[in-house]
């Protein structure tokens, strides 16, 4: 926080609250526009209430709610009071919230009367007592949010930033909580790492920034980018289901500048009538970041060609430290996600934990300064996660003689045939450029000679009928693209992929039943 005359230098929630009150902080998905004074005094309001409950430092509660101010309110709560906060994916099973109630060891839960049968499930299963459990809107057992803090006014004692508590998406087992020492700073100031990160995008404190956000907020990076927008002074901008054309609308309405997108969007986008994306005014975008799963390249291209150079690319992991690459890098550098960031250290290492030379691939590993981490209640995870003070995420690539990455796809989707290694991701990437190809997964199943061979799944575009006959049209389009040994031996075809709202495909849930009763060599 700066302590300069001009009010609109000073950053954080509450700084802003004070100087600007009427300055709006979120506009929810019906349009609602909340001032930074009204946030500020619903998280204070929380954070009292909380208090009162008896939480104290270094505990945790979890939050079960859609994309809006409430759920920032309740994060910013959590952040003022030392407290650990746990975004709830809503797509859960109320026995799987229940696993994450318990973990995580939270003292309150904080749902939303849209996921009241989950809710309850996960709180009863959890054995959280009735005094900890607030629901906006009805559900039966929680009390009515609006009851934490009533009747108090101010802040609460004893400030103290709190952290979010993230699990990762559980893809491979139970999902583990990333749990970070707290930091015993004045929660009004806004970390330098927060301010840090914007700048690796060109993204200064207000500066007429206006952020979009379509994305479910229990994401990390979709959390990230919203609250630390707010904190910079970015009005936020929410909405409930991301639609393109809707999308393309609010970037109008709002002027909106920065959005943090995934490439599953993007296709979308590229599919409206060029009427349509005609139609809207995006003079405004300044900064459209993405991440989370890989970008075809033609796809990403095509973004470029569209909305000019501001489509940038990162890779980072919630652990800590990543790379990035600019739309005027990446058409230097096609497929690239870029370089380090500042302090971050990127090594390539083989299996025994040496380091690679340009251009040999091998296991990614990175580090963000002297940042730590560990895996709640798992220690044997973390340790697998780590090579000296570096960790892989699991991601197999190279980097380039310039010190660009390149990613091949995660080491547990490496498909290994009669002893050649192939990346499913490069087979995926042409695939799904074939306009009867709504989304694609290619994963190995067992092969007794080969000991795998490569299969492909389908969810076929809109009005496309599978069979046979889109069978052989795919496999012709693939050899014009693809060695004869990338080539897909077989192709199924699915409505629907799995895949999570940031874009996440769950591959092992398509691969699993292929290997039931065998063990993969990976």
């Amino acid at each position: 926080m700066t302590t300069s005359a001009d009010t609109r230098t000073t950053t954080g929630l509450w700084s802003i609250a004070a100087a600007e009150p009427d300055r709006t902080a979120v506009i929810d998905p019906d349009g609602t526009e909340i001032s930074y004074s009204a946030l500020a005094d619903k998280a204070n309001a929380y954070a009292r209430g909380l208090r009162e409950l008896g939480l104290e430092t270094g505990d945790a509660i979890v939050v079960l709610q859609p994309n809006s101010h409430e759920l920032v309110a309740a994060y910013f709560a959590a952040i003022q009071s030392g407290l650990y906060v746990v975004m709830v994916n809503w797509h859960l099973t109320g026995h799987e919230i229940a696993y994450i109630v318990s973990d995580s060891g939270a003292k309150a839960f904080f749902a939303h009367e849209r996921f009241a049968e989950a809710a309850k499930i996960a709180a009863d299963e959890a054995g959280l007592p009735a005094e900890g459990r607030f629901a906006v809107g009805d559900v039966d057992g929680f009390r009515p949010v609006g009851e934490l803090g009533a009747g108090g006014e101010g802040r609460p004692a004893r400030r103290t930033s709190g952290s979010p508590m993230l699990y990762t998406s559980g893809t491979t087992g139970r999902p583990k909580g990333v749990r970070r020492p707290l930091s015993g700073a004045d929660p009004d100031e806004v970390p330098v790492a927060s301010t840090w990160f914007f700048g690796i995008f060109g993204l200064k404190p207000f500066d007429d920034h206006v952020h979009l956000c379509g994305s479910p907020l229990y994401h990390t990076a979709v959390l990230n980018f919203v609250v630390i927008s707010i904190q910079l002074g970015h009005t936020a901008v929410l909405m409930d289901r991301w639609d393109p054309e809707e999308m393309l609308r609010l970037i109008a309405r709002y002027r909106v500048t920065h959005s943090h997108m995934v490439p599953t969007q993007f296709r979308r986008l590229l599919a409206l009538p060029d009427e349509v994306r005609a139609a809207y005014d995006l003079s405004s975008l300044r900064n459209m970041i993405h991440g989370a799963a890989p970008c075809p390249p033609e796809v990403k291209r095509r973004m470029l060609d569209w909305w000019g150079p501001v489509v940038t690319e990162y890779y980072a992991a919630t652990e800590g430290g990543g790379t990035v690459i600019s739309g005027e890098e990446w058409l230097r550098k096609p497929g690239s996600v870029g370089l380090p960031w500042p302090g971050s250290t990127v090594k390539i290492l083989d299996d025994d934990g040496n380091e690679l030379p340009p251009g040999k691939p091998g296991a990614v590993y990175m580090k963000m300064g002297t940042s730590t981490f560990e895996y709640h209640k798992d220690q044997a995870k973390t340790e697998k996660a780590r090579h000296g003070d570096l960790f892989t995420l699991g991601d197999v690539g190279y980097l380039d003689e310039d010190g660009y990455l390149f990613l091949h796809d995660r080491k547990n989707d490496m498909i290994i045939s009669g002893g050649v290694n192939i990346y499913p991701a490069e087979i995926e990437n042409e695939l799904v450029m074939h306009p009867k190809v709504a989304d694609i997964a290619v994963f190995g199943v067992p092969h007794d000679d080969w000991g795998e061979e490569i299969k492909a799944v389908v969810q076929p575009a809109e009005g496309i009928e599978p069979g046979d006959e889109l069978t052989a049209e795919l496999l012709d389009y693939a050899r014009g693209r693809l060695a004869k040994f990338k080539l897909p031996k077989s192709i199924d075809y699915l409505d629907e992929l799995p895949r999570d709202p940031n874009g996440k495909l769950y591959k092992r849930k398509l691969r699993d039943p292929y290997w039931e009763g065998r063990e993969r060599a990976i």
